[in-house]
């Protein structure tokens, strides 16, 4: 039985109300064709992906080096034109040790989500990717990291073109 409101009249519909034509509705199909386009910077960085390269974008002005590339700075909003390959080592920021996964289902062997700062960004600068190879217990903020890669023919411009990263 739902609450009664002192405001509104609360009234329940079943399918009897909606097959007899008592309750207007309308059966749409939508049809959204759309095209997602990266950008200068993303598209930079994915083609470089694609290459088994990590880019970052330098600011002149700031003297910071960021991954994943941006085209505006974000401290001092000037333009950011100058893409620089970056190592594809670094170290662990953060990171969570994962026993269910993003779809809520119970696994033995746990996933270690990690924020890696990549080497050659500033301090503080990388990306979410997944550790591999490495004992959960022995996972730590400051581990120096490797991206292991797909190989070359396998690669199609996405942040999945780096397998995980390892112990280094």
């Amino acid at each position: 039985m739902q609450p009664k409101s002192p405001y509104i009249e609360v009234v329940s519909l079943n399918e009897e109300d909606f097959s007899s034509g008592q309750i207007l509705f309308r059966h749409d199909r939508l049809i959204a064709h759309y095209a997602w386009d990266t950008g200068i910077a993303i598209g930079y960085f994915l083609g470089g992906l694609k290459a088994g390269v990590i880019l970052g974008a330098y600011c002149s002005t700031c003297r910071k080096t960021v991954t994943p590339p941006r085209i505006v700075c974000e401290w001092c909003f000037r333009p950011m034109q100058r893409f620089v390959e970056l190592s594809d080592t670094g170290k662990v920021n953060t990171f969570s040790i994962c026993y269910i996964t993003w779809d809520v289902k119970r696994i033995s062997e746990p996933e270690i989500p990690a924020v890696i700062e990549i080497d050659g960004a500033s301090p503080g600068h990388g990306f979410l990717h997944k550790l591999a190879e490495v004992d959960p217990n022995e996972v730590h903020i400051g581990m120096k990291v490797q991206a292991v890669w797909k190989p070359p023919e396998e690669r199609c411009g996405s942040i999945t073109d780096i397998l995980y990263f390892r112990k280094f």
